[in-house]
């Protein structure tokens, strides 16, 4: 049997605007083709900030300008940002493929993610998104029902909650695909989150989902190997920053879970990427998360570099 991975994509493997995007892709197109070529079964996960919250602050004031359009939910941006990130990503790791002599089909599935709606997360909204504010604006921006906050001394922005996943709807079909020998990139920017309400409907919700956490529950879902978050470090180090400060190799759940007690991990940035690894690699005996750089995807996984996570 193959080998299956899950590989989550951080900013850096996808860039900011457009242009970033399009040269970002092809770098990090390489460094799947790599893992692909090495013969892993692969499906790709990527985080979404910086396209999301452009789509959100572009279809607002487009709203603001046209008084018969109203403006998107984050739902209905998210769902753009997956689509947009996924046409570039698609096309050039299918490129990369090809040049190598691989035929081998690459997808991207909209993906939607349930969420519970009684998740706390709701009642207290912290990810902040789209374009700064003046304080008159966040204003309007309240009266309309959405939660803001001042970000840093730069200005207000909206801010949005972001509840933990519980499912990904569109498994079956993801499973399939990669069950047919294909490249799948899925739950992009933590998918879709929905709910759902009367009947069968799945109602889009206000809120961002972390990707680390639904790239986890997507690993699990599909009974993956391993689970490879990618971001701007080469390892996990504690004391960051210090001059005691130490790189791991290694680490067990229970020593991560130690060290989030000390407050090792920034909340926002390493945290979040600790706490999906090692939810992953407790979830099942044989099972390993790696945090390391895009660049060092395929010599982490052979176990010459990143930190691994596992029992």
């Amino acid at each position: 049997m193959k080998k299956r991975v899950v590989v989550a994509l951080g900013h850096r493997a996808l860039g900011t605007t457009l242009p970033e995007q399009k040269v970002a892709v092809k770098n990090t197109s390489k460094v799947i083709a790599d893992l692909i070529e090495a013969g892993f079964q692969v499906a790709i996960t990527h985080s979404n900030a910086p396209q999301v919250g452009m789509i959100h602050t572009a279809m607002n004031e487009f709203g603001q300008r046209h008084e018969n359009y109203t403006a998107a939910p984050m739902s209905v941006c998210s769902a753009m940002s997956q689509g947009y990130i996924g046409y570039d990503l698609q096309n050039s790791l299918r490129e990369e493929l090809l040049n190598r002599g691989i035929q081998k089909p690459v997808a991207t599935v909209l993906t939607q993610v349930e969420v519970d709606p009684a998740d706390p997360a709701f009642q207290n909204p912290s990810k902040p998104i789209g374009t700064f504010m003046t304080e008159e604006e966040a204003e309007e921006m309240r009266r309309r029902g959405n939660c803001v906050m001042e970000d840093a001394g730069r200005g207000w922005r909206r801010c949005v909650a972001s509840p933990k996943p519980k499912a990904i709807v569109e498994i079956e079909t993801i499973r399939t695909l990669m069950e047919a020998g294909q490249v799948v990139i899925g739950c992009g920017g933590g998918g879709i989150p929905v709910y759902r309400t009367e009947g069968n409907h799945l109602k889009g919700a206000g809120a961002v989902i972390d990707k680390d956490f639904a790239s986890e529950l997507l690993a699990e879902s599909l009974d993956a190997d391993a689970l490879i978050i990618l971001t701007a470090v080469e390892k996990v180090a504690i004391n960051f920053g210090k001059p005691d400060q130490k790189w791991l190799d290694h680490l067990t759940p229970e020593e991560a879970r130690q060290y989030e007690a000390e407050g090792q991990f920034a909340p926002g940035s390493m945290l979040p990427k600790v706490q999906a690894a090692v939810k992953f690699a407790a979830s099942k005996p044989g099972r390993t998360a790696l945090i390391t750089l895009l660049e060092k995807a395929k010599d982490g996984i052979a176990g010459k570099t990143g930190t691994a996570v596992s029992m």
